[in-house]
């Protein structure tokens, strides 16, 4: 009988694929990074077809080092960057223009004009979130209107759009199917949360063409069927999720109150709200957590556009360090007389501020300042932003949450330094798992629960191991005063170019 799960991890800067055993134990896995495209300020693209070649050279390579053929493979499942949005013609199956990543702004003044006709109401009760270029619908009428005969042909039923599960998922069964899954369906801007469907209010507003649109199904259940020659024989797909969702299902963050931080390229915290809806009043966004049998299950989410990020512009952009790793020693050694910040808004910032035109700022710069005291600003930021969002989260959610423990995973959770500050600022323990690719695990779940592999939800949280337990160490006066200091310099990067 098929016996392992394979899973495709398709993020912002890589595609990883992995293979886990019965027991939810990781076998193999292949990893390949691929290019980012910046053609203006502020605009980030990928090419789609790099992120076919990488999901479908790493999930092959992943196969053959865990020695196995398709017919060991009892499900495929899949998580992946959210709100990207690619188009593509449905005869051909090739897509009419590069793919628009989720933290591209150039949809900016279209949303504050949307904003200002007094659309982000409908947008907000509808779909929990916010008119922000983060996500896919103004993405999709840019593309509409910008490539030349792509209205036309999206009018005519000639075109697809899919976030990147739904494109992968139209590539590997040979643009057979054409769906999503509900949580990567809820980041769209389209979806009505409370139905689980396409609001047609919403695609008028728009002006996209319902006939443009997968159709949205549970989290785990038959996506589908791999075309034999891909992989040796066809492999059933049985589960696809948003990353940071299926990040939140591999805490096992099944319960209302349960909380998780993933800190990839960006920073994403999702709290467990229940079987119902709840409309931010902090500026944070309500997403569907997952969806199955029928039933979903709600997050409140803040979004952070710079975690890792930071790191590479420290790295790549600055040449101050020649590795992430190198970073938290320097933090370590940086003067702690020395007040300096990063606000990492290279893109605009996220949650709970969601301001566009912010732009990166450093504060506190003296003539002592070295790449030391940097380095310490980049990770301080991580606890920061992460105390933005916690702050507006449990004043959203409205009720005591008793031994409150943040649990993080991503590749910036491997750095002691800045998970200890994380709880330093927070105030809360922070644990870390064993197996820190809780975005794959949880995408595993999803697909080896429908196989029948894995059990239920309730057991699977049971089975979470942790790594390590950081506990707060600052007084309260001193992390309530760097984080005053923090305030002030986000306040600097948010004054208007003339102020």
């Amino acid at each position: 009988m098929p016996s392992h799960i394979l899973v495709i991890d398709q993020g912002t800067t890589s595609t990883r694929a992995i293979v886990f055993d019965a027991a939810m134990k990781p076998v193999a896995s292949a990893q390949e990074e691929f290019p980012q495209i910046f053609p203006h300020p502020g605009w980030v693209e990928h090419n789609p077809e790099t992120l076919w070649a990488t999901t479908l050279g790493t999930a092959r390579a992943a196969i053959a080092e865990a020695g196995l053929t398709a017919s060991d493979i009892a499900g495929l499942g899949i998580a992946n960057q959210r709100e990207t949005a690619l188009i593509w013609d449905r005869a051909t199956g090739r897509p009419i223009a590069n793919a628009i990543v989720w933290q591209d702004r150039r949809t900016a003044e279209f949303c504050e004009q949307l904003e200002t006709d007094g659309a982000g109401p409908l947008v907000a009760e509808r779909t929990g979130l916010r008119l922000d270029p983060y996500f896919s619908a103004t993405k999709i009428a840019w593309l509409l209107d910008h490539v030349p005969g792509a209205r036309a042909q999206a009018e005519d039923g000639k075109l697809a759009f899919g976030t990147v599960d739904t494109f992968l998922l139209w590539r590997l069964t040979g643009g057979q199917v054409h769906a999503t899954d509900a949580t990567n369906a809820s980041r769209t801007l389209l979806c009505d949360i409370r139905t689980g469907i396409w609001d047609q209010d919403l695609l008028k507003l728009f002006n996209i063409p319902g006939s443009l649109l997968p159709e949205i199904r549970d989290c785990a259940g038959h996506f589908g069927t791999t075309q034999p020659d891909f992989f040796g024989g066809p492999i059933a797909i049985r589960g696809i999720a948003g990353d940071q969702q299926a990040a939140l299902i591999g805490q096992g963050c099944f319960t209302p109150g349960t909380v998780k931080a993933t800190y990839g390229t960006g920073g994403f915290v999702l709290l467990n709200i229940g079987d119902k809806p709840k409309q931010s009043r902090h500026r944070l966004l309500t997403t569907i957590a997952w969806a199955r049998g029928g039933e979903r299950a709600y997050a409140l989410e803040g979004s952070i556009f710079s975690a890792g990020a930071s790191v590479q512009w420290l790295r790549d952009g600055l040449g101050l360090v020649e590795n992430s790793a190198e970073t938290g020693r320097l933090a370590e050694a940086a003067d702690p007389g020395q007040s300096v910040y990063l606000v990492p808004a290279f893109t605009g910032l996220g949650a709970p501020h969601w301001n566009s035109h912010a732009r990166a700022l450093v504060s506190g710069i003296s003539r002592g300042t070295t790449k030391r005291e940097l380095a310490r600003a980049v990770l301080e930021s991580i606890g920061y932003q992460t105390r933005d969002l916690l702050q507006a989260m449990l004043a959203d959610y409205g009720e005591p949450i008793e031994d409150l423990a943040f649990r993080v995973d991503g590749g910036m959770s491997a750095s002691d330094w800045t998970m200890q500050f994380l709880a330093d600022m927070l105030g809360h323990a922070v644990e870390r798992p064993e197996f820190r690719e809780t975005t794959a695990m949880g995408a595993a779940y999803l697909a080896g629960l429908d196989a029948g592999l894995y059990p239920e939800p309730a057991e699977f949280a049971r089975s979470r191991a942790v790594d390590r337990r950081f506990t707060p160490g600052l007084d309260e006066a001193t992390r309530a005063a760097k984080y005053r200091g923090w305030l002030h310099a986000v306040k600097l990067a948010t004054l208007p170019e003339d102020g």
